[in-house]
């Protein structure tokens, strides 16, 4: 006998009120399986729960005997309770005793019913319980009575999870209170103690049984229009994480977003009586459950996509689309992500923000770039660490052993605390060395400059002991802003800037925007290889307004100072020709309105694509200085997008091919005597900087944390016997050169 249409939705109500008595776990559980035995029209309803050594034990039951409630406990896999937990799918059986997955327990008194069906009690994916009733005739139960049964094994995971009915025996996949540790790749070193933040919070379903069914269906309808829109407008516009790995993220979503078949079970889930909220929750938990068990890891590999596509689903049903960066943040707060764009990551106070935690996302990506400029403690590659955690939880930080402590061991805690203060007395160290230049054991002067980008890097400058200011980068300006900053909005930021550093040396960058740096109020329109599209200076020379405006906010903050401007992405000499035409007029508009003028303007170009490695001869005496990029002359040359985890790491900046150019643009830099520095990532890391002085370059910028350990390495060296080693080396082989200038380093005392 089939309940009616509106039997589920009466139990489900009846369930809420039984769950939210007063009485004892144990007495809410034996209410819970009285009251579904009663709907279901069942002789036996019974609920095991799964143990942390992995056995199903018999926490309640209405038809067993009451003697084996605690006592009957399931090995995993074993009988027909044990197989409903291992596939994680209901099961139904007329006559259960002859199936051969059948164990008899004599204790349980249930050899006299034959007819079974049992549902998988899942969250988050994972079995935590089985929910059964029995019958003494043999029978099959309809469709709508397992559906009954599905969705209240639904409503009985959700107040396990939120502690309505637990003991200290459950499983671990119910309760996350174990220590549990993550590797993943160092983007940013540091040590971090502090507590997780998830960056896009995790909506807890607490309103589970709906009132009315109509409201509910247009509610989900709403909500998925609007994901389904959000999701097209990503794509459309290419958003900040619009390259490589994550366009295909977006490309994922979209996918799931309009497929017929997820939606269809989400309308089941509503028919059953759940609000809209629970739909998305259990239709969630019965995919997660499916692909979990499918041996092929890339259809696992989709389950972060399930996952983003039901969490974000989920804040648009409950109306929180922001990010925690809006909420409130603890002192010490440690954001776990996914992945995430530049722009979010500056939307933090930087004063609680302590350590960065991502899925995804390369060691060079923008975002990557942004930690180390913040001087935060930073990882990616973390596979699965979103799902793992729960906000408030501890965590330690470990960014240079490329380790993420979740709910540390006091043990772990006390290690890291010594950890905390070496890495302290190791910085009072750099410290130290802040005055003291920055100048070769044989002699030989290296120029330390930082790099910045935003007011709050300016204190940097000082604290660090940098020799100015290598490259800041003006894009993260427009990237933070609402709208287009304004020319006075410019002028002011610019001319801070310069009042901050004194006689020191900055060198703007112009704007270098397009790319995977989308600015949300500039839309360029989708590109196939944005990396290779309209960006950087090919976007000022077609929208001359632009950088006009740009370069006219830089001449009036430079009145009486020395300005540097640097055009970034040139990949042919007439660009830097025509860009300094431009300059050239505002220059001569200046002088007509009579404003006080810079004292000095230079103005440099950045070497990052490759074909300019053929046209130095005639770029170098147009320039008054050059930077080579090198984040992206690496990228181009090994035809290997940084921001893609599964190349970024594919080639070694160390290797002889690079080294062998950096080496030429060097050689011809001192050629044409035209001052040359390197601003990108590799020049942070103290092997790599040694590296490059070893090849000629005497003007590095890096992170501001960068600046003193880098000092101290090169105090240590001999650059002439280092060049004479790397000439030798070059001359050799193939591979890498990593580890034959670790033993250089080692044999001679550098501190690399």
């Amino acid at each position: 006998m089939a309940p009616s249409v509106g039997a589920p939705r009466q139990m489900l109500r009846r369930l809420r009120e039984v769950m939210a008595e007063h009485v004892s776990a144990q007495a809410r559980l034996d209410k819970v399986v009285m009251l579904i035995a009663s709907n279901i029209v069942a002789e036996v309803c019974s609920l095991y729960l799964r143990r942390r050594d992995g056995s199903l034990e018999l926490v309640a039951t209405e038809g067993l005997n009451i003697e084996a409630v605690h006592s009957t406990h399931l090995k995993p896999g074993e009988g027909l309770v044990g197989l409903v937990a291992e596939q994680a799918e209901p099961k139904q059986f007329a006559d259960a005793q002859h199936h051969p997955a059948f164990s008899y327990r004599p204790e349980t008194g249930e050899e006299i019913y034959h007819s079974f069906v049992g549902v998988p009690i899942l969250r988050g994916g994972h079995t935590v319980g089985v929910l059964t009733v029995q019958n003494r005739t043999m029978r099959q139960y309809s469709d709508e009575e397992v559906e009954a049964l599905q969705t209240t094994a639904m409503v009985i995971a959700e107040t396990l999870a939120s502690g309505g009915i637990i003991s200290d025996e459950v499983t671990e996949e119910t309760r996350r209170d174990s220590s549990v540790r993550f590797t993943g790749k160092p983007i940013s070193e540091g040590v971090a103690l502090g507590h997780i933040v998830l960056h896009e919070p995790r909506i807890v379903v607490t309103r589970l049984i709906g009132d009315d069914a109509e409201l509910e269906r247009r509610r989900l309808g709403q909500a998925i229009e609007d994901l389904t829109g959000q999701i097209d407008e990503m794509m459309e516009r290419g958003d900040l994480a619009r390259a490589g790995e994550h366009h295909e993220v977006l490309e994922a979503f979209r996918m799931f977003a309009h497929d017929h078949g997820w939606r269809r079970r989400l309308d089941e889930a509503l028919a059953t009586g759940l609000t809209a909220e629970a739909a998305v929750q259990r239709v969630r938990n019965d995919t997660r459950a499916r692909m979990l068990r499918i041996p092929d890891q890339r259809f696992r590999d989709r389950l972060h996509d399930i996952d983003d596509l039901s969490n974000r689903l989920l804040r648009f049903l409950s109306g929180g689309t922001e990010t925690a960066a809006t909420g409130n943040l603890p002192e010490d707060a440690i954001v776990i992500a996914r992945t995430m764009g530049a722009a979010e990551l500056l939307d933090y106070d930087r004063q609680r923000l302590r350590g960065l935690v991502l899925e995804e996302g390369g060691a060079n990506s923008h975002v990557a770039i942004l930690a180390r400029a913040l001087d935060l403690a930073a990882l990616t590659r973390c596979r699965g660490v979103v799902e793992a955690v729960e906000p408030g939880d501890a965590a330690i930080l470990d960014a240079e052993g490329g380790e993420l402590h979740l709910r540390p061991t006091q043990e772990v805690v006390s290690a890291y605390s010594d950890k905390v203060r070496f890495r302290a007395r190791r910085q009072a160290q750099y410290a130290a060395l802040r005055d003291v230049p920055a100048v070769t054991l044989d002699d030989q002067r290296v120029e330390l400059h930082m790099n910045a980008g935003l007011l709050f890097d300016l204190p940097h400058l000082d604290q660090s002991g940098a020799d100015g200011i290598g490259l800041f980068r003006t894009e993260l300006q427009f990237m933070i802003s609402s709208t287009f900053p304004r020319l006075d909005q410019q002028t002011r930021l610019y001319k801070s800037v310069l009042d901050a550093a004194g006689d020191r040396p900055v060198v703007f960058r112009s704007l270098d925007v397009g790319g995977d740096k989308v600015i949300p109020y500039f839309r360029a329109g989708a590109e196939e290889n944005p990396a290779l599209g309209w960006r950087a200076i090919r976007m000022a020379l077609d929208r001359p307004a632009l950088f006009r405006t740009q370069i006219r906010a830089l001449l009036r903050a430079a009145q009486g100072c020395e300005l540097r401007v640097m055009l970034p992405m040139i990949s042919d000499v007439s660009e830097l020709e025509t860009a300094r035409a431009l300059i050239a007029k505002e220059f001569a508009l200046l002088k007509k309105h009579g404003r006080p003028e810079p004292s000095k303007l230079k103005v440099g170009t950045m070497i990052e694509v490759p074909a300019l490695l053929w046209q130095l001869d005639n770029l170098l005496p147009l320039a008054d200085f050059v930077s080579v990029g090198s984040n992206d002359l690496v990228q181009f040359l090994y035809a290997a997008d940084r921001g893609n985890q599964r190349v970024a790491d594919r080639f070694d900046n160390l290797s002889p091919a690079v080294l062998r150019v950096l080496r030429q643009i060097a050689q011809a830099a001192e050629r044409h005597a035209t001052p040359l520095t390197l601003c990108g990532e590799m020049a942070g890391r103290p092997l790599e900087a040694m590296a490059l002085i070893g090849l000629g370059f005497r003007s590095i910028s890096v992170a501001p944390a960068s600046v003193g350990p880098i000092k101290a390495m090169v105090l240590s060296l001999d650059a002439g016997q280092l060049a004479e080693r790397l000439d030798a080396l070059l001359a050799g082989g193939e591979t890498s050169l990593r580890e034959d200038l670790k033993r250089f380093a080692a044999e001679n005392g550098v501190q690399a």
